[in-house]
């Protein structure tokens, strides 16, 4: 090997790790953002009582689990399988970081979130389920519901958006709601994100002080630091009657939000019976080129401006 080749390779291996670091720095990015906030509190106290998880721990395995999904998500498009994963929880609980992770390497054409807004003068005259329903996946998705039709057995019981009639009927309709999903063939999981009194009052406090995250906080959300244990009681409730044999729930502890990714991600995936699916090998072929053909130049002012 002459010394222009092996130039040549460690300039491409270079390309390579440059490449490979690219695709990690979303995810460091979401976790430098996770300091700043728990920065933004001084001298918080030890919340969950262990100590934080180790980053290199972390790292190595929510990359590992994101590997994992993203075989079950090639599985779910081969076999034409239908997912549907529930994410529910208090107001802060975890749920979106949750999310972002296991959507973060997958494509959103396979895999996508359904976070539905409050429902509008027309969909309030729907049934209940209708507005939910048409959102759930064909053969060969995924759909994450990032809060779903529990809504009602929630918020809408504590806040009154609800009647009493409406809540009972809920409750009498979701078991068998949930059985005509399953015996469509769609895969359901159900989570709750549990988190304290104290942690909840935490991030919120984070929320409070953060330009880029006020966004988050609600007048809802404010609302319902005075009804905790409204709303405790509404959850005690909900997992009572809907904690069923063919689409139990499943409860994530996510003081710890570090923890509670890689619990949740692993259990997922520990649900679904997914196998390695064998692909063909792909061959680039070669780039064909015309020489008639002459690439015309891009007028300057065409281009954004290089700040950086």
């Amino acid at each position: 090997m002459n010394d222009m080749t092996q130039s040549i390779e460690a300039a491409l291996r270079a390309r390579i790790h440059q490449e490979m670091a690219d695709s990690l720095d979303e995810e460091l990015e979401l976790e430098l953002d996770d300091e700043r906030l728990d920065a933004l509190v001084k001298d918080a106290p030890d919340r969950s009582g262990r100590p934080s998880i180790d980053r290199r721990v972390y790292f190595r395995e929510l990359l590992r689990l994101q590997t994992e999904l993203v075989k079950l998500q090639d599985w779910v498009q081969h076999e034409k399988k239908k997912v549907v994963v529930l994410f529910e929880g208090r107001d802060s609980a975890g749920k979106g970081g949750v999310i972002k992770r296991i959507t973060q390497r997958l494509n959103p054409r396979v895999c996508r979130v359904a976070a539905l807004p409050a429902p509008n003068e027309r969909e309030r005259t729907q049934w209940y389920f209708q507005r939910y329903a048409a959102h759930l996946p064909a053969g060969g998705e995924i759909v994450l519901f990032d809060r779903s039709w529990y809504n009602r057995a929630g918020v809408e019981r504590v806040m009154g958006f609800c009647s009493e009639e409406q809540y009972q009927e809920f409750f009498q309709s979701v078991p068998e709601f949930e059985r005509m999903l399953i015996r469509s063939d769609i895969i359901l999981l159900k989570y709750w994100f549990s988190i304290t009194d104290e942690e909840q009052e935490f991030r919120f406090n984070i929320r409070i002080h953060d330009p880029l995250k006020q966004w988050k906080l609600s007048p809802m959300d404010v609302e319902a630091r005075t009804r905790w244990e409204l709303y405790t009681k509404a959850k005690e409730t909900m997992l009572e009657r809907t904690h069923l044999p063919d689409s139990p729930w499943w409860i994530v502890d996510a003081v710890d939000k570090k923890r509670a990714r890689l619990n949740c991600m692993s259990h997922l995936l520990s649900q679904i019976p997914y196998q390695d699916v064998a692909h063909q090998p792909v061959v680039l072929p070669a780039r064909v080129r015309n020489p008639d053909y002459l690439r015309g130049p891009v007028p300057a002012e065409m281009y954004v401006p290089a700040v950086f």
